[in-house]
């Protein structure tokens, strides 16, 4: 049985008019601009580390390509929250991608871990790499998640369009 929205679950990822301001809202467009930019930003980057490990070469190309994935990521993180806000009302934590946002955190975490440890060099090289690919684990983790809604969220536009063409056709 489904449980209604004050309950914590959803029928529809978005609602009618969540779905217009979605629709709307510029940060949609930076946010489809943003997510393969850091994807592909990600792949050059892990190619980097893996040959950093694998070589011990080419250390500062390695640390500098996962410091530019960082701030990618901030960028997306500080956009995607002003994208929430704008579509659900809440900056972090809207029951539509509660869990995403929830795994965004420990990438973020991650993330800034790495930051942290290679500046005040806390780590040798090697454990600085390694802890960038724990980093960029859950990052894949975190980007499966957000393709798995966008999937979700285009079947239930493509849903409601037939639904729509099919009620208009009836009183026609």
């Amino acid at each position: 049985m489904a449980q209604s929205r004050e309950q914590g679950l959803r029928p529809n990822l978005y609602t009618p008019e969540e779905r217009r301001r979605r629709d709307a809202s510029p940060w949609t467009l930076v946010q489809g601009l943003l997510a393969p930019l850091q994807f592909l930003v990600f792949l050059v980057s892990l190619g980097l580390v893996l040959n950093y490990l694998w070589t011990g070469e080419s250390l500062a190309a390695a640390t500098a390509s996962i410091v530019t994935k960082t701030l990618v990521l901030y960028a997306i993180m500080i956009t995607g929250s002003i994208w929430e806000k704008v579509v659900f009302g809440k900056y972090l934590f809207a029951p539509a991608f509660f869990w995403e946002d929830v795994v965004s955190m420990l990438v973020l975490a991650l993330h800034t871990a790495y930051l942290l440890v290679w500046t005040l060099g806390l780590l040798e090289p090697r454990e600085q790499m390694l802890l960038a690919l724990a980093a960029y684990a859950s990052y894949v983790v975190n980007a499966a998640q957000f393709l798995l809604k966008l999937r979700a969220a285009r079947q239930e536009s493509t849903v409601i369009e037939s639904a729509m063409q099919t009620t208009s056709g009836v009183w026609e």
